[in-house]
């Protein structure tokens, strides 16, 4: 079995890490990278997995996942080049790093893919879209798939998507938060008490989630479904409608685009 090396472990590396255990892979073939005594500890009593130093790992490892901050992951590969060999393959999870940007800090020879993640990954509900760099083999991509599917669903795409990705998955949750906390706001404006306004809505995105991937009907039927004309359902769409929510969501997704665009160019 290959050795596995997470170097970051903050929320999404930990997340990782778990997900990898819960999966089946071995604690003595993952390795963690933390600098930090204290949290060093704490994972190495949680899950019984070693942790080391970056370069250690990273000299250790097969393959390397990168769970770090976008700011940080030049300072990363500038501390781990000098280990890194050919066949390795490197797993970047930071928003906006190019393949190319990691490529040309690492040697000749080591696979690079980059993976967009999301939060539902802490609940084993993540969408991970991944794309290979220019030394990447069917194996290499295979094992990085492997890697994200243990905390949810993998779909490969070329990279040039990437920014999109960003904008739809990477970031969507916030946008799913966002109009959940305006429906429970609203709910408390017609009167509702707080909490029953969050069990209304919460229980009615998870149901009308499960819905839309169970059935694989399209959610223009699905909304029609709940329709009746000159209903309820009808003149709240028609508001909705009114207010441009689909212009905005669709102008606040390519001003996503174009944030990550900015981003991955450095700016």
């Amino acid at each position: 079995m290959t050795q596995t090396a997470i170097l970051g472990a903050g929320v999404m590396g930990e997340t990782l890490l778990s997900g990898l255990v819960r999966a089946g892979r071995r604690v003595d073939n993952l390795l963690v990278g933390e600098k930090r005594p204290d949290r060093a500890h704490e994972l190495e009593e949680r899950y019984g997995v070693a942790v080391v130093g970056n370069v250690e790992a990273a000299g250790k490892a097969d393959t390397l996942a990168l769970v770090v901050k976008p700011q940080d992951m030049g300072d990363l590969l500038d501390e781990i080049a000098g280990v890194l060999r050919p066949g390795q393959l490197v797993v970047s999870l930071a928003a906006g790093i190019t393949t190319a940007f990691i490529e040309a800090r690492v040697p000749e020879g080591v696979a690079v893919v980059r993976v967009m993640p999301n939060t539902p990954a802490l609940v084993d509900e993540g969408m991970a879209a991944i794309s290979p760099g220019s030394h990447c083999s069917e194996e290499h991509l295979a094992e990085a798939e492997a890697l994200m599917a243990s905390v949810g669903k993998v779909l490969r795409i070329p990279e040039r998507q990437q920014d999109a990705v960003t904008a739809i998955s990477g970031s969507g949750p916030a946008y799913i938060f966002f109009v959940v906390e305006s429906m429970i706001e609203a709910g408390v404006h017609l009167g509702l008490p707080r909490a029953t306004a969050t069990d209304l809505v919460i229980q009615t995105v998870v149901g009308s989630a499960k819905m839309l991937r169970e059935t694989g009907t399209h959610p223009a039927v699905l909304r029609e479904q709940v329709t009746s004309p000159a209903g309820t359902t009808a003149a709240a769409l028609r508001e909705l409608e009114i207010h441009k929510v689909r212009a905005a969501f669709l102008a606040a997704m390519e001003a996503a685009r174009d944030r990550s665009r900015a981003l991955a160019e450095g700016s």
